[in-house]
């Protein structure tokens, strides 16, 4: 039994450790890109990728513009029954996937939470844009890589039985 608790406690340190990661790097990054890339500056890196400014209140891949307070609130729904999840971490895939996909959802909360319109009217912030694919941010990433640890996570899991 005690085992089990420290392997629980080990793993919720872990997956808050992925959260605040992806929080502060998606938030510094955003910060960045609202002062680098005003007044419609591109910044071009290499083939087709580039760092271009755009504004999200909708949700993935710009669709449901206009919905984001609700987004922001079913988000905050989810949010909470990953973090509830977390007690039944039995694999680190999933630990790490959980805390992925967290940060990136509080991420985009808090654009929509603290920016531009205020409480769940905010846009969220987008800015790597590689020109063929919907542009996206930090959290965007984490969000998209936590889900992939979480489908491993399941297949270990599974395999494990």
């Amino acid at each position: 039994m005690n085992d089990v608790a420290t392997t629980n406690s080990a793993s919720k340190s872990i997956a808050y450790w992925f959260i605040l990661v992806v929080v502060v790097a998606d938030q510094l990054s955003k910060q960045w890109a609202l002062n680098a890339l005003s007044e419609g500056k591109v910044i071009k890196l290499f083939w087709t990728l580039q760092f271009n400014l755009v504004f999200n209140s909708g949700m993935a891949f710009s669709q449901g513009q206009g919905v984001g307070r609700i987004i922001g609130v079913l988000a905050v729904f989810v949010v909470i029954g990953l973090m509830l999840s977390l007690r039944d971490a039995k694999i680190l895939a999933t630990t790490i996937g959980t805390g992925l996909l967290v940060g990136g959802a509080i991420g985009n909360i808090l654009d929509r939470l603290f920016r531009d319109g205020g409480w769940m009217n905010g846009a969220v912030v987008d800015f790597i844009d590689l020109q063929w694919f919907p542009v996206f941010n930090v959290a965007d990433s984490a969000v998209t890589i936590g889900a992939g640890f979480l489908i491993l996570g399941a297949f270990l899991t599974r395999a494990r039985a």
